[in-house]
């Protein structure tokens, strides 16, 4: 019986950061897919921090909240390894907060995008992994669910414009590195930094590999925001590195029960 739980949003790349991880370490652990305002009550009893982000592992030792606390606590146990290469250790988490910090960005230009525009497309990714119950909790009361997130993302065309500059500072950041034919970030071999910088920007470049963002429907319903990130290079490097390191959810990850 596995000994960690991460529970996740299935379609949040912070989740994702942490799930390609315990994947690339080969973790013994099952995944919980909570859903919007479900997601609450869990991640507050959990994490114990007054916050109710995603993901949380729970260890054997407690739950550790937060996708960067969770890579630090990995270290701490010694399961990270070549993934956090000591020598290197800085530069690599210089490079884990430098996406980390877009993380919101893309978020609120997605949804700046598509809320009101791709509605159906929304309530579907957000009911996919819900209770019957929760499913119609979701749909019933998604209008103020909407508005909830527009204020607490800061969801505004100006909001919006604000991201789009700032994700395209980090992609200018990331094209500047690449442009020495480099395949990782850090070091001759895949580190944290090429997976916190390939997960935080799948939804933008939608590799197949993801069980969400590979989807056609994600692209049809997002193609409002996606358009200006097409054809980068830097989105061409996180299919590569998607291709090269990267397969699908894991089979038997579950869904949390309301």
């Amino acid at each position: 019986m596995s000994t960690l739980t991460l529970y996740t949003f299935a379609m949040s790349h912070y989740s994702e950061k942490i799930r390609w991880t315990l994947d690339a370490i080969g973790a013994d652990y099952r995944e919980a897919f909570l859903s919007p305002v479900f997601h609450i009550g869990p991640a507050l009893g959990l994490g114990r921090r007054g916050r109710t982000t995603l993901p949380v592992l729970r260890t054997p030792e407690g739950a550790v909240q937060d996708s960067t606390r969770i890579l630090l606590w990995l270290e701490h146990e010694g399961l990270l390894g070549p993934l956090l290469p000591s020598a290197q250790r800085e530069r690599v988490l210089a490079v884990e907060d430098r996406f980390d910090a877009i993380g919101k960005d893309v978020a609120r230009l997605l949804y700046a995008a598509s809320f009101g525009v791709a509605d159906d497309h929304i309530v579907k990714l957000w009911t996919d992994h819900a209770t019957p119950l929760q499913s119609r909790v979701i749909r019933g009361g998604y209008p103020l669910i909407r508005w909830a997130f527009r204020r607490k993302l800061g969801i505004t065309a100006s909001g919006a414009r604000r991201a789009q500059q700032r994700i395209a500072r980090v992609v200018d950041w990331l094209e500047a590195q690449l442009k020495d034919g480099r395949t990782y970030l850090v070091g001759d071999h895949l580190t944290v930094a090429d997976i916190t910088a390939a997960s935080l920007l799948a939804p933008l470049a939608c590799p197949p590999q993801h069980a969400v963002y590979g989807e056609p429907a994600y692209r049809q319903g997002m193609a409002a925001a996606l358009a200006p990130w097409a054809g980068r290079p830097a989105m061409k490097w996180v299919l590569d590195l998607y291709e090269a390191h990267r397969g699908t959810l894991p089979a038997g990850a579950v869904r949390q029960a309301a």
